[in-house]
């Protein structure tokens, strides 16, 4: 017997389990295992079946491509000098959510971008949404790592290239500009935008998640590098003509100019200056008057300097002889109810006295002999009035009037050079006919691996014929004495043009210009200056442009290491 039924008391028994608390039970442990088996089969399929996915997701967020910057192609003139170079820069930007608060970081970082603090949290709050924005543009590698050196948390660097053109304003317009993103805006640069800006690499980078760089992984394109550009600009001529166009336009007070020196046996650019101009290297206040290329973009009446190329149109088609002579008394003429007049009566004029006299009378009364509008023609084959063809960007066509009802007076407005316009290059390429014994050399701003064979335009014996004309243009005594160059024969032609706008002529305002060709026993440059609206007594071509020529010139020649004319030894 136990000792519970000898003390007399009955045990307890546990009681009975309720069925609806065996059932509760039963679905917890349902619902738990069913949870854990849902659970492993979401991790097989995720470790296995979609493991593609999951890699890709955590790549996105650590693999990047990054760019590599290409080199962007350098310019050169016609012997290596540099004229457009890149260098080296780095770019720092920041991710405005990783910044810090704390205004001691804040300023320091401030101080080292050389930004005031108050400019720097202004811009932050307004990036603030973002995850980029910059903190600072092409900084040289020397001041972008002094910022990085503060170990600012979310500041990071990013390497680009800055375009440096050494000879500052000399060649500016020519060359042109790029903008902060390296790519061409203004000239050259523009116009050979695609070939000299290359082709930026790409490399795959690993980066933790706040954009640092932790490890390069692969290559995946080489940057290649632009290519690069060979001038016909001899640097050398440019800068002497740059710094005689700038004297004069000072000396004169006028509103700029252009020196144009084309090499007359290939028609290449040797040297194409303009004022005003900019520093492109520094485009603080800059003037954008001083971004035109004036002697390719800028059109103008030519004056009186064509008139040795309406000469030649008029000899070729028969209209004169060599022994023609006219009669420009009194010194003025009335054609269709407007007076043309010289500066003095000048009597009796040969041709060559009629263009070293620059009589107005005597090529209205020669051009009047025409039966047909001869001379237009003969511009156009010149290539006044057409496209260049130098791909310069906005390179002017100038213009010549539709041969449609002319007038007496117009055919000889065309004679003497009013009627037309045309640009500064234009009228060089136009007289590499003369030089050239008749054939036009096309202008070219490139260096070229032989000269082109030209255009015939003139016949050969007219072109000798009008260049000796030229040459007697160019003598003591004469309006264009001042071109004259010691040791060297000069065949030039002066103009005074007035200033025509949308209002008509304005008064007491003028274009002084000269076209020279020298050495004129065997032509080596073709030059033309423009001095645009001189201020003074001195505002004719003779006085304000001439001497240009004959400084620029001279030093050219020399330069070039041409001979001394024959004739010029014997005198």
């Amino acid at each position: 017997m136990s000792a519970d039924a000898r003390s007399g008391v009955t045990p307890r028994r546990p009681p009975p389990t309720a069925p609806m608390g065996k059932a509760r039970y039963r679905v917890m442990m349902t619902l738990v295992l069913l949870g854990l088996a849902l659970l492993a089969g979401r991790i097989v399929d995720l470790h296995v079946f979609d493991r593609p996915f999951l890699q890709g997701q955590g790549d996105a967020r650590t693999l990047r491509t990054d760019t590599i910057p290409a080199h962007r192609g350098m310019i050169t003139d016609r012997h290596g000098e540099p004229l457009a170079i890149s260098t080296p820069v780095v770019t720092l930007w920041a991710n405005p959510q990783d910044l810090p608060d704390d205004d001691i970081q804040r300023l320091m970082l401030a101080n080292a971008l050389g930004q005031e603090l108050d400019t720097l949290n202004e811009r932050i709050a307004r990036y603030s949404t973002r995850e980029f924005m910059y903190l600072r543009r092409r900084m040289t590698p020397e001041a972008a790592q002094r910022v990085l050196a503060l170990r600012v948390p979310g500041v990071h660097a990013r390497e680009e290239y800055k375009r440096y053109y050494p000879a500052g304003e000399v060649s500016a317009q020519l060359l042109g500009v790029t903008n902060i993103d390296d790519l061409g805006q203004e000239g050259l640069e523009l116009a050979y935008q695609s070939y000299l800006a290359g082709v930026p690499g790409k490399r795959r980078v690993l980066k933790d998640r706040r954009g640092r760089l932790v490890r390069d992984l692969e290559l995946l394109q080489e940057a290649q590098p632009g290519g690069d550009l060979t001038l016909a600009l001899d640097q050398r001529l440019q800068y002497m003509a740059y710094r005689e166009l700038k004297a004069a336009v000072a000396e004169h007070d006028a509103d700029g100019g252009s020196v144009v020196m084309l090499d007359a046996r290939s028609g290449e650019v040797l040297a194409m200056a303009n004022q005003p101009s900019y520093n492109p290297n520094d485009r603080a206040g800059l003037d954008p008057q001083g971004l035109r290329n004036r002697a390719i973009v800028d059109t103008y009446e030519p004056g009186s300097v064509v008139k040795p190329l309406a000469m030649a149109s008029m000899i070729e088609h028969g209209a004169v002889s060599p022994d023609t002579v006219v009669d420009t008394s009194p010194g003025w003429m009335v054609i269709d109810r407007f007076t043309i007049k010289d500066i003095r009566n000048y009597g009796e004029l040969d041709l060559a006295g009629i263009l070293r006299k620059s009589s107005n009378v005597g090529m209205s009364k020669l051009a009047l002999r025409l039966e047909e509008p001869v001379i237009p023609a003969t511009y156009r084959a010149l290539g006044l009035g057409q496209s260049p063809g130098t791909g310069f960007p906005g390179e002017a066509t100038g213009s010549i009037p539709a041969p449609v009802r002319w007038s007496s007076s117009q055919w000889a407005a065309l004679a003497y050079g009013y009627g037309l316009s045309t640009s500064a290059l234009q009228l060089a390429s136009a007289f590499t006919a003369i030089a050239n014994e008749g054939r036009r050399l096309p202008p070219s701003l490139l260096k070229l691996a032989e000269p082109p064979a030209g255009e015939p335009v003139i016949d050969p014996e007219v072109a000798r014929r009008v260049l000796g004309m030229m040459d007697r243009v160019v003598a003591p005594g004469t309006g264009a004495r001042r071109a004259l160059v010691p040791g060297y024969r000069v065949a030039g032609k002066t103009g005074t043009v007035r200033k025509n706008t949308a209002g008509g002529y304005q008064e007491k305002a003028y274009r002084g210009l000269f076209v020279g060709i020298a050495p004129v026993s065997d032509p080596r440059i073709v030059t033309v200056v423009m001095i645009d609206h001189p201020r003074g007594d001195s505002y004719y071509g003779g006085a304000v442009a001439a001497p240009v020529f004959s400084r620029v010139a001279g030093n050219a020649l020399r330069l070039l290491d041409v001979p001394p004319d024959a004739r010029a030894q014997d005198e």
